[in-house]
Protein backbone atom coordinates (compact mmCIF):
# COMPACT_ATOMS: atom_id res chain seq x y z
CA UNK A 1 0.00 0.00 0.00
CA UNK A 2 0.81 3.80 -0.45
CA UNK A 3 1.11 6.45 2.17
CA UNK A 4 0.19 10.11 1.20
CA UNK A 5 0.14 13.20 3.40
CA UNK A 6 -0.62 16.77 2.92
CA UNK A 7 -0.46 19.32 5.38
CA UNK A 8 -0.75 22.92 5.50
CA UNK A 9 -1.37 26.11 7.69
CA UNK A 10 -3.96 29.20 8.01
CA UNK A 11 -2.87 32.25 8.97
CA UNK A 12 -4.22 35.62 9.88
CA UNK A 13 -2.54 38.56 8.31
CA UNK A 14 -3.38 41.24 10.51
CA UNK A 15 -2.25 43.89 8.79
CA UNK A 16 -2.77 42.96 5.25
CA UNK A 17 0.74 43.15 4.25
CA UNK A 18 0.98 39.46 2.97
CA UNK A 19 4.04 38.98 5.18
CA UNK A 20 3.72 36.87 8.28
CA UNK A 21 5.01 39.03 11.27
CA UNK A 22 4.40 39.19 14.69
CA UNK A 23 0.88 40.55 15.12
CA UNK A 24 -0.47 37.95 12.99
CA UNK A 25 -1.89 34.58 14.61
CA UNK A 26 -3.11 30.86 13.56
CA UNK A 27 -6.91 30.70 12.44
CA UNK A 28 -8.06 27.68 14.32
CA UNK A 29 -10.99 26.38 12.37
CA UNK A 30 -10.67 27.20 8.98
CA UNK A 31 -11.57 25.05 5.94
CA UNK A 32 -9.56 24.03 3.66
CA UNK A 33 -10.30 21.77 0.50
CA UNK A 34 -7.69 19.38 -1.18
CA UNK A 35 -8.62 18.06 -4.26
CA UNK A 36 -6.38 15.02 -5.64
CA UNK A 37 -6.38 13.18 -8.96
CA UNK A 38 -5.02 9.71 -9.17
CA UNK A 39 -3.02 7.82 -11.24
CA UNK A 40 -6.20 5.87 -12.41
CA UNK A 41 -7.66 8.93 -13.09
CA UNK A 42 -10.17 9.51 -10.27
CA UNK A 43 -10.90 12.29 -8.34
CA UNK A 44 -11.40 12.24 -4.65
CA UNK A 45 -12.16 15.55 -2.61
CA UNK A 46 -10.69 15.86 0.91
CA UNK A 47 -12.15 18.65 3.48
CA UNK A 48 -10.02 19.30 6.38
CA UNK A 49 -10.20 22.17 9.36
CA UNK A 50 -7.47 23.99 10.77
CA UNK A 51 -6.45 23.05 14.50
CA UNK A 52 -5.42 25.61 17.21
CA UNK A 53 -2.00 26.14 15.44
CA UNK A 54 -3.69 27.21 12.09
CA UNK A 55 -2.30 23.56 10.87
CA UNK A 56 -4.48 20.73 8.52
CA UNK A 57 -3.72 17.83 7.63
CA UNK A 58 -5.11 15.45 5.19
CA UNK A 59 -3.93 11.72 4.57
CA UNK A 60 -5.16 8.45 2.66
CA UNK A 61 -3.41 4.84 2.41
CA UNK A 62 -4.42 2.91 -0.72
CA UNK A 63 -2.88 0.78 -3.77
CA UNK A 64 0.13 2.16 -5.35
CA UNK A 65 -1.49 2.07 -8.92
CA UNK A 66 -4.19 4.67 -7.29
CA UNK A 67 -1.58 6.93 -5.71
CA UNK A 68 -2.34 10.20 -6.03
CA UNK A 69 -0.78 12.39 -9.60
CA UNK A 70 -1.58 15.96 -9.03
CA UNK A 71 -3.72 18.17 -6.03
CA UNK A 72 -5.07 21.30 -6.07
CA UNK A 73 -5.23 22.43 -1.88
CA UNK A 74 -7.53 25.91 -1.55
CA UNK A 75 -8.84 27.24 1.33
CA UNK A 76 -12.79 27.34 1.77
CA UNK A 77 -13.32 30.04 4.53
CA UNK A 78 -12.73 31.02 8.21
CA UNK A 79 -14.95 31.55 10.70
CA UNK A 80 -12.95 33.80 13.02
CA UNK A 81 -14.90 36.91 13.57
CA UNK A 82 -12.45 39.46 12.24
CA UNK A 83 -10.60 37.63 9.80
CA UNK A 84 -12.83 36.44 7.60
CA UNK A 85 -11.47 37.63 3.66
CA UNK A 86 -8.78 35.86 1.75
CA UNK A 87 -5.26 37.64 1.34
CA UNK A 88 -4.10 35.92 -1.37
CA UNK A 89 -4.14 36.83 -4.86
CA UNK A 90 -4.82 33.35 -6.12
CA UNK A 91 -7.35 31.31 -4.03
CA UNK A 92 -5.27 27.66 -4.57
CA UNK A 93 -2.31 26.04 -5.22
CA UNK A 94 -2.01 23.43 -8.08
CA UNK A 95 0.95 20.91 -7.27
CA UNK A 96 2.16 17.31 -8.77
CA UNK A 97 2.43 14.51 -5.55
CA UNK A 98 5.55 12.71 -6.53
CA UNK A 99 6.34 11.91 -2.99
CA UNK A 100 7.14 8.26 -2.22
CA UNK A 101 5.15 6.78 0.52
CA UNK A 102 4.97 7.80 4.02
CA UNK A 103 6.04 10.91 3.33
CA UNK A 104 3.85 14.70 3.68
CA UNK A 105 3.68 17.24 0.94
CA UNK A 106 3.24 20.97 2.81
CA UNK A 107 1.36 23.60 0.98
CA UNK A 108 2.10 27.60 1.10
CA UNK A 109 0.35 28.90 4.36
CA UNK A 110 -2.93 30.71 2.88
CA UNK A 111 -3.73 33.47 4.92
CA UNK A 112 -6.65 35.60 6.02
CA UNK A 113 -7.25 39.78 6.78
CA UNK A 114 -9.48 41.48 8.40
CA UNK A 115 -12.17 44.13 6.30
CA UNK A 116 -10.00 46.98 8.00
CA UNK A 117 -7.15 46.44 9.52
CA UNK A 118 -6.22 47.91 13.12
CA UNK A 119 -4.81 51.14 13.48
CA UNK A 120 -1.30 50.21 14.79
CA UNK A 121 -0.69 48.59 10.95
Amino acid sequence: AWTGEISGRVVCDVCGDAAIGPEDHALEGAEVAVLCITKSGEVINYQAFTNSKGMYTVAETMPESDRWDSCLARPISSFHLHCTRRGDAHSGVKFTYNKPSGNSHTVKTFLYKPATAPLYC
